[in-house]
């Protein structure tokens, strides 16, 4: 596995790859990695015959520095992680790599970003159309893989990749989550050993919020009932709980005819932020 910091030793090693004809898929990261990165290694190296993975801690889709400054750096861990997964190539460029200037362009998805998260971390995907744009344009992959786990980001990256014209396949891959049903996620190594087992009752709530929209509820009776769920746990603040459709993220009354309903949930426990969606 090579491990390249800088834009032009990269691109020099996937240019003679390139040459060969070879296909190139690609997994952005902030890294921290966990199994659910692991799988979209997998899924690269199914239909790519050079996996390239970026490990980059992106600062500009922060909107609060405490989280930034939070956030797990860990390098050497990832990369003894994608060796053993076959992956083939590391970019870790720093920030200084990425932005020797001010990134001064702004992205406007509009109805895509004004939810959700965008809603309540506002600049946030400006600051992701912006990192993956230039890694699209570093890297040049035939594919692209992330997770389902952030389904606005990938609203938000098909959009982009729509509107630039990139020639470039998007494969969203399934989340992958712990034997309690807690999405597999970087911040999770943030919860205390005591809030770790509470962190379940996201995937509880939102198993229970499914199954009440498939029996007929009103999307305001089941926002109800979780708004109820989450204040019998005061350890969690819930932010946001919205039934959308899962392909333009607007808010619904009912599961959506055609099957693309999606759960969002966002919420605090303790100091961690933690995100998860159901999409049926």
């Amino acid at each position: 596995m090579h491990i390249f910091h800088t834009i032009s030793d990269l691109r020099a090693h996937l240019r003679a790859h390139r040459m060969l004809g070879q296909s190139i898929g690609f997994v952005p990261t902030m890294g921290a990695l966990h199994e659910g990165h692991l799988s979209l290694i997998a899924a690269s190296k199914a239909q790519n015959d050079l996996t390239v993975c970026s490990i980059f801690v992106n600062p500009i889709q922060f909107n609060n520095p405490d989280d930034l400054a939070r956030y797990p750096r860990t390098l050497d861990v990832d990369c003894a992680m994608l060796a053993p997964a076959g992956c083939d190539v590391v970019f870790a460029p720093s920030a200084e790599e990425m932005y020797p200037e001010k990134a001064l362009l702004k992205f406007d998805f509009g109805d895509l970003e004004r939810v959700m998260e965008g809603q309540f971390r506002p600049g946030h995907f400006n600051g992701v159309g912006i990192v993956v744009a230039k890694l699209f344009n570093i890297v040049q992959p035939d594919r692209t893989y992330f997770g389902q786990k952030d389904l606005q980001q990938v609203a938000v990256v098909r959009r982009m990749m729509i509107d630039l014209g990139f020639q470039i396949e998007l494969h969203p891959c399934p989340t992958l989550r712990e034997a309690d049903g807690l999405a597999m996620s970087s911040r999770n190594r943030n919860l205390t050993a005591e809030e770790r087992p509470i962190a379940a009752h996201i995937f509880k709530g939102l198993t229970a919020a499914k199954t009440a929209l498939l029996t007929g509820e009103t999307a305001e009776m089941v926002k109800a009932q979780m708004a109820t769920h989450f204040e019998q746990q005061p350890a969690f603040r819930l932010e946001y709980f919205e039934v959308v459709n899962a392909h333009t993220l607007q808010s619904v009354d009912k599961k959506q005819p055609d099957g693309q309903t999606a759960l969002c949930i966002a919420a605090f426990l303790g100091k961690v932020r933690l995100i998860d969606n159901f999409v049926f």
